[in-house]
């Protein structure tokens, strides 16, 4: 009798092992857009890649609009791994020690999305996203999402128009730059706060870009639009190292496979989103969108290129002087 229940539980372990080996491993992506947004349809193929790749042994769970954590919080639970992998705006990973990537905030330093290729998808690129380890994190691709815009409830169709006024910005150091090179008053505050803060006129305006603009439907409480695309939005896609390298180096690869997938998925949807969110906004009638004529956009440019002298002892002048020349604006 003994042997028979010695060998039920040595078959009890075995069962519960395999039962053990089986189950699927986490991945919580957090995020703060929509699920609308490129981003979020992004976050969602990323999922539907992974575990049709990984045949269920990787399971993907996704919350999207802050659900999860806010702008302030997400980098640190990653951090910590309360979640594994994130996809904030690059000048978010400023105050979290790695200035470098604020290089992507600096206005008009990027004056067309070839240009910005060019840097995201070569060395330079590849180089800031190593950089990211030494805090805890490996960044694995960039997502585009346009490039970012003013709003308000004042027109703000010129610099001079911005003076006095109270823009939300994202925290960033160069963000809250350029609204001062412009006369304004930049308001740090969180993604998920901005659309009460426009409605109950805590700020006047915002800065960023149009995807978000149009599905957290903050054009409903905006009377303007100004296209300065004077600094690029995009998010870098990272996960938790210590979760990375514990990964099995077949599901390691699927995982890269299933990134390198979505964010040509990503880059492209970026791409077509803006100009759908452009005419959902002008057939809304709520607010006006504002396309500066040449001499109003080289009169942003002339009030905002100084930033870019202003801060590159911050981020690193090799690193600025390397972009300028990759991007032919080499002084």
């Amino acid at each position: 009798m003994k042997s028979i229940i010695k060998l039920g539980n040595v078959l009890g372990l075995a069962f519960s092992g395999i039962a053990y080996a089986q189950e699927p491993i986490l991945i919580k992506f957090s995020h703060v857009a929509a699920a609308d947004t490129p981003k979020g349809m992004a976050a969602e193929h990323f999922k539907k890649e992974v575990e049709k790749r990984t045949k269920g042994r990787v399971k993907v769970e996704v919350f999207a609009n802050s659900t999860l954590y806010k702008d302030k919080e997400e980098l640190e639970a990653l951090q910590m791994g309360s979640v594994q992998m994130l996809a904030p705006v690059a000048g978010k990973f400023g105050p979290a020690g790695a200035k470098e990537f604020e290089v992507f905030d600096l206005p008009y330093i990027f004056p067309d999305e070839e240009a910005l290729h060019r840097v995201t998808r070569g060395p330079i690129g590849a180089s800031l996203l190593k950089k990211l380890e030494a805090r805890g994190m490996v960044g694995l691709t960039y997502w585009d999402a346009g490039f970012r815009v003013l709003s308000s409830n004042k027109p703000i169709r010129t610099p001079d128009e911005a003076r006095g006024q109270k823009i939300r910005i994202n925290s960033s150091k160069v963000n809250q730059a350029i609204v001062k090179a412009i006369g304004g008053l930049p308001q740090t505050m969180a993604f998920s706060e901005v659309y009460q803060a426009l409605q109950t006129g805590v700020v006047d305006g915002a800065d960023g870009n149009l995807s978000n603009l149009y599905t957290q439907k903050q054009y409903e409480v905006q009377k303007h639009i100004t296209l300065t695309r004077h600094t690029y939005s995009g998010y870098v896609v990272v996960v938790n190292k210590a979760f990375w390298e514990k990964l099995p180096a077949d599901l390691r690869t699927e995982v890269a496979a299933a990134i390198k997938e979505s964010t040509d998925y990503n880059d492209k949807i970026a791409e077509e989103d803006e100009a759908k969110a452009i005419a959902a906004i002008k057939a809304s009638g709520k607010s006006t969108i504002h396309v500066p004529s040449p001499e109003e956009k080289a009169r942003w440019v002339k009030a905002l290129q100084p930033v870019q002298d202003e801060l590159a002892p911050r981020i690193g002048k090799e690193l600025v002087d390397a972009i300028r020349k990759e991007t032919g604006q080499a002084k």
